[in-house]
């Protein structure tokens, strides 16, 4: 039985542009334990983003297989595939994408509320995290009440409130200046030890990225392992 937590077969990803064909991602071969901490580094327009969606199950592959959880994603509707994503993954994007209305502690909820929780019974989990991302105090406050690092970690324990193996991040620090990024990199870094998810970054950030056990070069449409 695989121990993976996600698991890219020979994906690849094409795009007709006119009478052309583009192949934005070829012959992509990953997985992810449980646990692991992986950065992924690549140019503007290498297919970060597309290769996210992909794993992600927010896009299908051209050719090849993206396996969450152990099951095909092609073989499963669009409302198994959204259960999927919303019990095993959790998303931390640039920007933190909370609802402006909604106080912190709601924004935190709403991955359980959208699977069915009662926001009683899961309050008392993100308090906790809340604490856990330094802002205890900060619960009943909105986004517009916050700091754009606060926000961030608010969009960090959101990600982490369904407990997900999971958790995908697409630049989670480039709208952040050099000290607040450097504050949510040690977070994230932290979480990943204390925590069972694993962790995929994506990141422009070399310095960052170098730190982290397991690095990946996107290039060309092919991801590259890298050495330490």
């Amino acid at each position: 039985m695989n121990r993976d937590v996600l698991r890219c077969e020979s994906v690849g990803r094409f795009f007709n542009m006119g009478p052309e064909q583009v192949k934005v991602l070829h012959d992509i071969n990953f997985s992810i334990d449980p646990g692991e901490l992986v950065s992924i580094v690549g140019s503007s327009g290498s297919g970060k983003t597309t290769l996210l969606n992909l794993l992600a199950g927010l896009d299908s592959p051209s050719v090849g297989e993206v396996y969450m959880a152990g099951q095909a994603m092609s073989t499963l509707s669009d409302r198994r595939r959204a259960q999927l994503r919303n019990q095993h993954m959790g998303f931390v994007f640039q920007f933190h994408h909370l609802l402006p209305e909604f106080t912190a502690l709601e924004n935190i909820l709403l991955p359980q509320v959208i699977g069915g929780m009662k926001a009683t019974d899961s309050e008392p989990r993100a308090l906790q995290l809340l604490e856990r991302v330094g802002l205890k105090d900060r619960a009943r406050h909105r986004p517009a009440e916050l700091s754009g690092g606060e926000r961030q970690r608010v969009a960090i324990a959101r990600a982490l409130i369904n407990h997900p193996p999971v958790v995908l991040m697409d630049e989670p620090t480039g709208n952040l200046d050099d000290t607040t990024s450097e504050q949510v990199h040690e977070l994230i870094m932290e979480l990943n030890r204390d925590m069972d998810s694993s962790f995929i970054v994506v990141t422009h950030n070399q310095d960052w990225a170098r730190q982290m056990p397991k690095q990946y070069l996107l290039k060309r449409g092919q991801l590259e392992l890298r050495s330490h």
